[in-house]
């Protein structure tokens, strides 16, 4: 089975071990932190866990990045340090000359709320190719906005689709003309009013904590291995998607094993569009 390589042993990087082990979709899961001590012990606990709760995956911990090429993905999380923080900036950018030059093939995750510019620099700056680099994070917030409209709709979160548009962390457009509930359009389910209260509480849902972000990160690596053909909300380099190129934005995309395989343009009603433009600065 798949190795993915986890880079940073914090409270994210922590979260994305132990929601990939719990699905058994990586059979290898490598914990990748300069404090080893640190990430060894929480790889044996997630391996310990997985004695309860059935999971297979092996886990293991090293500081040596080397361990990790010819891995089926990267997530880059958050270092084992006080606030753990995450990999961005002039650090970030090193890592990613490092993991992208010794596995040219490897889609690479951003798990944390903080790392576009690292997508923005990573493309630019360390040429990756633009359907390698993926930011999960956005699939944490859709996944929350998704449970608050069925708590709305008394309905089940599966049931509602729900796609999450602009840039983070800037401005986010939710576009409820294109949502759906158990395939009819949203807008025929619930009430304006609805609607209204919904839409006060999703701008509260950001940033989400580590353990949704741990979760989102695991979701889309496991959508690659997967080649799923559901479409998921993540950070990519736009190529032109609504007018805009060159600049990392959220769009829905199939995940293929490589990487972003195709990105969706919701429909947009007028007053979308003109959030839409604001969020991109288009």
């Amino acid at each position: 089975m798949a190795t993915v390589a986890i880079v940073g042993a914090g409270d994210i990087g922590g979260a994305s071990a132990h929601a990939l082990a719990a699905h058994d979709l990586a059979g290898h899961i490598l914990l990748i932190d300069a404090a080893v001590n640190a990430a060894a012990g929480k790889a044996l606990d997630i391996q310990q866990a997985g004695a309860i709760s059935g999971a297979h995956a092996r886990l293991e911990a090293t500081d040596d990045e080397s361990r990790a090429i010819g891995c089926a993905a990267f997530v880059i999380a958050d270092r084992f340090a006080a606030g753990s923080p995450e990999w961005q900036g002039e650090e970030g950018l090193a890592l990613i000359r490092r993991l992208a030059g010794s596995s040219p093939d490897s889609p690479i995750v951003f798990a944390g709320t903080r790392q576009t510019g690292l997508i923005e620099a990573s493309s630019r700056e360390a040429r990756v190719p633009a359907r390698r680099l993926i930011g999960s994070a956005i699939e944490a917030l859709a996944s929350a906005v998704a449970a608050i409209v069925a708590m709305e709709a008394a309905c089940s979160p599966t049931e509602v689709a729900v796609a999450v548009l602009g840039t983070a962390p800037a401005s986010f457009v939710v576009p409820w003309s294109d949502a759906s509930i158990g395939g009819y359009a949203l807008e025929r389910v619930i009430s304006q009013v609805q609607l209204r209260r919904i839409e006060a509480r999703v701008a509260r849902l950001w940033p989400p904590g580590p353990y949704a972000l741990g979760a989102a990160a695991a979701r889309v690596v496991e959508a690659m291995l997967q080649d799923s053909r559901k479409s998921y909300n993540v950070e990519t380099l736009l190529v032109g998607e609504f007018g805009v190129r060159d600049r990392v934005g959220v769009v829905p995309a199939l995940l293929a094993r490589d990487g972003v395989a195709h990105t969706r343009v919701p429909t947009l009603n007028t007053r979308e569009r003109v959030q839409l433009d604001i969020a991109l600065g288009a």
